[in-house]
Parts: C-alpha cells; sequence; structure tokens
C-alpha cells in the first residue's frame, strides 16, 4: 500500500464498510534504527527515528470487535480473550487486553487499518499498528495518555501478550518521535534526548521478510541471558550486558565459548557506536556516523549473526559505489539496509547498486528515503 495515504484509505474503508464516517482517526509512522541493534533489551542506547511512512487506525465504537486491513479487505471479528496466535489481528487482541486492565479500553470497537509501511521489512510495522491503534482506542474512552505511558501499554501488548521478545525501543519512539530529530533513548536508564537529524535516509529493502515471533530473535534473548549469567561468573558485578566496559572483553574473551563471547562483543561495542554516533551527529560529522554504521553490520553480521546474504551484498556494494556508511537495520535475518547517500549522486549510486543486486538474486531491491518524521498522532 505504498502508494496511497494511509489516514485516507483507513477512513474511506470504515465509511465503506460501516456505513459511518469513523469516531476517531490516529496514525503512527514507522521506525528506523540509525545504530544500535538489539541494545535496547540488554540495557543499552539506540538511536532510532520515524520515517515518513505510517500506519492508520480509523475506529468507532460497538458491542464487538471487528477488525478489516486494506491490505486484503478481509473482515475479521475478534474476541480478545481468544484470538489463533499468527493472525495480525492478535497483535489487536494483546492490545485490547492489555487497555482493558488499565481501564482504557471500550466495550468493542470497529477498527480499519491502512498502512504505507512494507511488511516484514524491519521498519516496526507492528509497533505502528499497536501504538496507533492504541491511541485510538483509548480516544473512544475519552480518556488521555502521555506517550511515555502509551509506549509502555503497546510494549506490553508485543512483549507480554504477542509474545515477541522486543525491547522499548520502537514502541518509543513511535510514539514519542520528533519531525527532524534522531532519539538517543538508553533503555537502561529510561533517559531521552532529542538529536537534531534533517539528512535524507535512503531504505533498501532486500526483499527477505522476517518473522519476529519465536525463532532467531527470541533465541538471541535466551543466550543474551546466558551469556550475562556468564559475565557475572566471571566476576564482573552488572547489572545488563550494556554496562560491561570496553577494556573488559579481552579478558572474557578468554574465559567465555562461543557463541556467548561473540553476542556480548556484540552488543559492548554497538553500546559504544551508539554513544560516539550520536557524538558525531551533534558535531555534523557525517563521515564517522557512516564509518560506525558499517562497523555495526560488520558486528552484526559476525558476532550477533542476525545478518542475511541480501543485506551483506547490499552494503557491500552500497560501500563500493560511494555511500557514506550502510548497515542492517531492525532485528535482522531479513528485512531493509539503510544507508547514507552522497548528496547529489543518489540516483547514480542506486541504480548501481540495483544492477549488482540483480545479478545476485535476480531481482532489484526496491530503494526509497525517508527523512526524520513526527511520532503517534490524531488524523491524517
Amino acid at each position: 500500500m505504498t502508494g496511497t495515504v494511509p489516514a485516507r484509505e483507513a477512513t474511506s474503508l470504515f465509511q465503506e464498510r460501516f456505513g459511518s464516517a469513523p469516531r476517531i482517526l490516529a496514525s503512527a509512522p514507522g521506525r528506523l534504527n540509525l545504530i544500535g541493534e538489539h541494545t535496547d533489551y540488554n540495557g543499552g542506547p539506540v538511536l532510532p527515528l520515524a520515517i515518513s511512512r505510517r500506519t492508520a487506525v480509523a475506529a468507532g465504537h460497538a458491542g464487538g470487535w471487528t477488525a478489516v486491513s486494506a491490505l486484503d479487505g478481509i473482515s475479521r471479528s475478534f474476541d480478545p480473550d481468544n484470538t489463533p496466535a499468527g493472525d495480525w489481528t492478535a497483535y489487536l487482541a494483546g492490545l485490547v487486553r492489555v487497555l482493558q486492565r488499565e481501564q482504557l479500553a471500550p466495550r468493542g470497537a470497529r477498527l480499519t487499518v491502512a498502512t504505507s509501511i512494507p511488511i516484514g521489512a524491519a521498519l516496526s510495522s507492528s509497533a505502528a499498528l499497536l501504538v496507533a491503534a492504541g491511541r485510538a482506542l483509548i480516544a473512544l474512552t475519552d480518556a488521555r495518555v502521555a506517550p511515555e505511558r502509551l509506549a509502555r501499554l503497546t510494549y506490553q501488548a508485543e512483549h507480554d501478550e504477542v509474545g515477541v521478545k522486543c525491547g522499548t525501543m520502537d514502541q518509543t519512539i513511535v510514539a514519542l518521535a520528533q519531525s527532524g530529530h534522531a532519539l538517543l533513548f538508553e533503555s537502561g536508564s529510561g533517559q531521552m534526548r532529542q538529536l537534531p537529524f534533517a539528512r535524507q535516509v535512503w531504505i533498501f529493502e532486500t526483499g527477505v521478510v522476517h518473522e519476529l515471533r519465536g525463532g532467531e530473535l527470541n533465541r538471541r534473548r535466551a543466550e543474551c541471558t546466558e551469556a550475562l549469567g556468564l559475565v557475572r561468573q566471571a566476576g564482573l558485578t552488572v547489572s545488563s550486558i550494556a554496562e560491561i566496559p570496553l577494556e573488559s572483553l579481552p579478558r572474557l574473551a578468554g574465559e567465555m565459548p562461543p557463541p556467548w563471547i561473540n553476542r556480548v562483543r556484540h552488543l559492548v561495542t554497538e553500546t559504544a557506536r551508539v554513544r560516539a554516533a550520536a557524538r558525531a551527529l551533534e558535531a555534523h560529522d557525517l563521515v564517522q556516523v557512516g564509518r560506525l554504521l558499517v562497523e555495526g553490520h560488520q558486528s552484526l553480521r559476525d558476532d550477533y549473526q542476525s545478518s542475511c546474504p541480501e543485506a551483506d551484498l547490499l552494503v557491500e556494494s552500497l560501500m563500493q559505489h560511494g555511500a557514506l556508511g550502510a548497515r542492517l537495520t531492525g532485528a535482522g535475518w531479513g528485512g531493509a539496509v539503510i544507508a547514507l547517500l552522497p548528496v547529489g549522486r543518489e540516483a547514480q549510486v542506486i541504480a548501481q547498486v540495483q544492477e549488482q543486486y540483480q545479478r545476485g538474486f535476480g531481482r532489484a531491491p526496491n530503494a526509497w528515503s525517508t527523512k526524520a518524521a513526527a511520532g503517534v498522532r490524531v488524523g491524517r
């Protein structure tokens, strides 16, 4: 649905299916993580921004629960307490359960959803859905919640109810993003700092859809928990992996076997890269930001083992043809690569990269750009 305006489409779909205008319309952006991968659930910092593509949810009161997505046009009635796993309405059901416990849910609702965020491209389409739907459902009760609380509630829905062992980054940036800014978010302390970032960022979709529930993400999170235990056995008193000093890595490498030392090395060095990237942004040093992006990708590929051949080829090709920096973004195992391209040479670089990717995988990657956008809002 990337060629449509989601708010207009969700509104039109609501009127078509339910014969009336929606009571409320809310929209939320997708998320692009500039740097800081897998650090948010390990106590470390992240540096995300909201993208210009959004998910819109139109909502109205009802006696039960019905949702329609513009992606397939199928009307789905769902029971928040008995929704089959695997259906996208499981996200809505989990959200309703969280809101019911907080007395922030209506008795029922009709919902229509439209999006311009590519699904499965690691751009937080699920967080955008939950934050937009949460904003809309809470509005149906005439209650108001702060963006920080909305982020916490929607995180609980995805993490606790749906079972995605994610961190808090996605919901936080989707709810609190400011236009023209990236957000330095210290997940361990909760501290946030908005950093001006007006640069255009390019997104190259690998075409490999990643799946967050179960699978590799949950396995990596379990490995991180195990690794933290081994770190403590080695004599380091830390509450999270992100607290491990860089200078401790050589000693830990002699005491911890793979894959646990690999996961630790990625997280400790990635924590340092995020903070270095924040300083570079403040100094307007995009060359340094680019270097850090590439280093981050290499760490994801080699130590966290969350990349894929398609992403590796894209990063290599982008750097060969003049990008300032590029890396896999999102949880990994598919999704998208982000890149900072030289101003004035974007079209040339994109054409060269698409040609090389075509030779490697038999298809050209979809490429598009965004600037840092605003977070959740009511209306368009």
